[in-house]
């Protein structure tokens, strides 16, 4: 199957978010809109048609159609699609990394692995093989009937083929236990069950169970992120959404999480959203209320 046959599937079947099997949805996307900030988990994500950019950090990144983005790791981001109508929408398919199944996968066929260090955020050319396995899945919500027999099978081929492609090296990272990017994950995790309380980089190190100095090279190297930046991207993101729920009660938010000053907060909110926190709440309730 050919990138022209999954764009005729995708444009048949995808809705804003529409699910083929469980952990496997197409998408369609008709506004650019503005940069929006959400979290990523780790995927594999594949544009047929259009383009997105996604800001992590100073780091950009931008995948076109024939290409494929991979995350391994939960990391907030800021994105939007490119040169979009609704004569030509974005059109993807993403897929959940289950790491137990790359593991499995591993163990079968070891695969050797390449020079390059840990990411959370690759992105890459899309293979012919990828792209046939791709629309061989979305033609399943064609064939309701086929999906609990071949959807598994077709799930483990395309693993199978972002572990032997060329962004293979932080997928079978996943499936390790005790590599990089799977310690990073523990103390991401901690992050975001205690963003609002202090830490010490050595605190964090320890739960890795990693060096200070190799745990953040490492959770850079991972997240494109220094700890600390990514602390205050989690707070930003969960005072934006209790701000949504009150836009007077700017201090409130501030303290629930986690700032003691709340003109700090308003100073690095404006830096991040480009409008202070009430206006900017204000704002996004407006454009929900518009496109609701």
């Amino acid at each position: 199957m050919q990138l022209e046959d999954v764009r005729r599937l995708l444009l048949r079947h995808a809705g804003a978010l529409t699910t083929v099997v469980d952990g496997v949805v197409v998408s369609r996307a008709e506004r650019a809109g503005a940069p929006e900030l959400s979290m990523t988990a780790p995927a594999f994500v594949f544009m047929a048609q259009g383009a997105k950019r996604m800001a992590v950090g100073e780091q950009l990144f931008e995948y076109r159609a024939g290409q494929c983005l991979v995350t391994t790791i939960d990391v907030p981001v800021t994105g939007h699609f490119a040169g979009i109508d609704r004569d030509t929408p974005a059109l993807g398919f993403a897929m959940a990394l289950r790491p137990a199944l790359i593991a499995e996968l591993l163990l079968q066929s070891p695969v050797q692995p390449r020079r390059s260090g840990p990411a959370g955020i690759a992105v890459g050319e899309a293979s012919a093989e990828l792209v046939d396995a791709i629309g061989r899945m979305v033609s399943l919500l064609d064939r309701p009937q086929d999906r609990a027999v071949l959807a598994p099978l077709l799930e483990r081929e395309l693993h199978w083929l972002v572990l032997t492609g060329p962004l293979g090296e932080p997928v079978r990272q996943l499936g390790l236990a005790d590599s990089s990017v799977n310690r990073v994950a523990h103390a991401v995790r901690w992050i975001r069950e205690h963003y609002a309380e202090p830490f010490r980089v050595e605190e964090l190190a320890r739960i890795a169970r990693m060096s200070p100095s190799a745990f953040h090279r490492s959770f850079h190297a991972v997240t494109a992120l220094s700890p600390i930046q990514y602390q205050k991207q989690l707070r930003l993101q969960e005072a934006r959404i209790r701000l949504l729920a009150d836009p007077g009660d700017v201090a409130g938010a501030a303290y629930a999480v986690g700032y003691e000053s709340p003109s700090q907060f308003s100073r690095e909110y404006r830096r991040r959203f480009g409008a202070p926190p009430s206006r900017d709440a204000v704002r996004l309730r407006e454009q929900q209320l518009a496109h609701g």
